[in-house]
């Protein structure tokens, strides 16, 4: 892979896996036990922070994309992005409406279950931490 390809894979990469460690794994855990949050608000909260989450990962994904493709990445690095980019698409398309139409039950007053979409979007987080991990330290050793 060419330096300027390499550099950008690896700046982005780290930038994305930071971003979604912060957000998914230490903000969005946290919030609840803030003073004050009811629940009504924390899920306000989350959805104006993962949506904007996500309207940059897809940038970032893209960037990533763009990279790999042009820079003559390895076959590790393209099945690495390739997972990430899958679960992002996972996350938007199939699981995030799961949890709008739940949050949106719950913002209306009802009181419902611990949702199972949830714990699927957490193991779509894990994955994708898994593959931007595999994806930005590959890039780095090479």
């Amino acid at each position: 892979m060419d330096s300027t390809s390499a550099a950008v894979v690896t700046a982005v990469t780290f930038l994305w896996l930071g971003m979604v460690l912060a957000i998914s794994f230490l903000e969005a855990p946290l919030k609840f036990r803030a003073p004050g949050v009811t629940v009504p608000v924390g899920l306000g909260i989350g959805r104006l922070v993962f949506r904007a989450l996500n309207v940059v990962e897809v940038v970032l994904a893209l960037v990533v994309i763009a990279a790999i493709a042009t820079g003559e990445a390895s076959v590790t690095a393209g099945v690495a992005t390739a997972a990430a980019a899958a679960v992002l698409v996972v996350q938007l398309a199939v699981v995030r409406p799961r949890l709008s139409r739940r949050s949106d039950r719950v913002l209306a007053g009802e009181t419902l279950p611990r949702s199972h979409a949830h714990l699927v979007y957490v193991a779509c987080e894990v994955a994708k931490v898994a593959a931007l991990l595999v994806l930005g330290c590959g890039v780095l050793a090479a």
